[in-house]
């Protein structure tokens, strides 16, 4: 794809919607009690894989007009597929599903594509074991995965990193057992399944990033609005903070406060972003106001990593054209991604003249030097193909994005949404 840089960007939109929220939606309702209905639901390749899956679980799962309705039977109801669970690019699927399978009465192997393949799922299998699960993997850490359903017993787990992947399998997987399940977490991230569960019924208790999961709570059928995905705002709201001439509206955008990092790293940064029309409720929301901003370095780690860890490769194009240094720490589960995105993201600026080094947990980037368009690859990354993309817009020449297509894991409407707010 042939990108040039354009005169601003000028208007309204919605983003795709959130991504962790519509993969979470389908899951509790599928082994919920009585109907559910999503609006607003990402019908994204990696969403649409979960779909499937719970599909082949015995799940009634239809769509109608952009809008899913699930009819649920129960935590007990799922019944063993006949046929692989093929998890595509989705590691939340394949990671979550690893908790919510193992307490089942049935078998069931998971596989995803080349990419899932090498992403490591030991974090995920090996708390799950102790608490009596029965998995094997391919060299024991990876796809395909074999899950043989069995009785499992209570843990107190303490994570060794944070990550909202493994402890929503914990969570999933103690949704079953008689005894209290206790996850400890290092730091705060993403905790869209803990409200989602109490949402449908639930019982989970949070106190000082230690996170309760009673038992014996059954769940029930619920109607869900998923706001806009503020990791999809993400590229939007970099681009009219970096393109002249900008000022945007980005409406409905999830302002959980476990995803805002990155606006609190933006402002830090000397970005103008306002927010109207804040809505609470299980997860809160708002509009987005963005203009062209003179941004400056800053350094990025610690506690704020996870709250932002899908949004540093749109920062790292933010700190580009900043003023000064941007130090980019605590980031090395950027190398287990989609693609290793820390080396990812210091091979595409080097090829735009930005000024880049990585570091074995981040990047260190000088910007405010002139950005030139170049030739850049995606890595098969959706995140690093809009990454590209917005540096493409703001840079001098013209640039061209290999590969393109594997944004519509997460964003299938990406080129569209931005096509209605460029200035040419």
């Amino acid at each position: 794809m042939e990108i040039n840089p354009i005169k601003g960007l000028q208007g309204t939109i919605t983003v795709a919607p959130d991504k962790s929220i519509s993969h979470r939606a389908i899951m509790l309702a599928s082994i919920a009690k009585g109907k559910s209905f999503v609006s607003n639901f990402l019908m994204g390749e990696d969403c649409l894989s979960t779909i499937e899956c719970f599909k082949k679980l015995g799940v009634s799962i239809e769509i109608k007009a952009g809008q899913i309705y699930i009819d649920g039977k129960g935590k007990y109801a799922l019944k063993a597929p006949g046929q692989l669970l093929y998890t595509g690019n989705s590691g939340t699927t394949t990671r979550l599903l690893c908790g919510l399978l193992a307490p089942q009465s049935f078998s069931a192997t998971l596989d995803g594509d080349a990419s899932i393949r090498k992403r490591p799922m030991k974090r995920v299998i090996e708390p799950l074991m102790k608490m009596g699960a029965k998995i094997s993997g391919t060299n024991g850490d990876y796809t395909p995965i074999t899950i043989e359903g069995t009785k499992l017993k209570e843990i107190e787990y303490t994570m060794p990193v944070a990550s909202a992947q493994l402890k929503s399998a914990l969570i999933l997987a103690g949704l079953y057992v008689q005894g209290k399940t206790t996850i400890i977490e290092p730091k705060l991230s993403r905790n869209h399944t803990e409200l989602m569960v109490n949402g449908f019924g639930g019982e989970i208790t949070v106190e000082n990033n230690i996170i309760t999961v009673n038992p014996g709570k059954e769940l029930f059928g619920q109607e869900i609005e998923i706001p806009g995905d503020i990791s999809s705002a993400a590229f939007f709201i970099v681009a009219a903070l970096i393109i002249p001439n900008s000022e945007i509206r980005i409406k409905n955008v999830g302002l959980n406060e476990t995803r805002t990092g990155i606006i609190d790293v933006l402002r830090a940064m000397g970005a103008f972003i306002a927010i109207e029309n804040f809505r609470d409720g299980m997860e809160p929301s708002g509009d987005l106001i963005v203009k062209t901003s003179s941004l400056h370095g800053v350094e990025i780690g610690g506690k704020v990593i996870p709250r932002l860890i899908d949004e540093l490769p749109a920062l790292a194009v933010a700190a580009a054209f900043a003023e000064g240094i941007t130090l980019i720490k605590d980031a090395e589960e950027l190398k287990v991604k989609e693609s290793n995105r820390i080396d990812a993201m210091e091979t595409e600026l080097k090829k735009a003249e930005v000024e880049v080094r990585s570091t074995s947990d981040g990047l260190i980037i000088k910007g405010g030097r002139i950005v030139r368009g170049a030739e850049f690859e995606s890595w098969n990354d959706h995140r690093i193909a809009m990454s590209m993309t917005v540096l493409a817009l703001a840079a001098e020449g013209t640039s061209r994005i290999k590969n393109p297509q594997c944004i519509r894991v997460s964003y299938p409407d990406f080129f569209d949404t931005l096509h209605l707010i460029t200035r040419k």
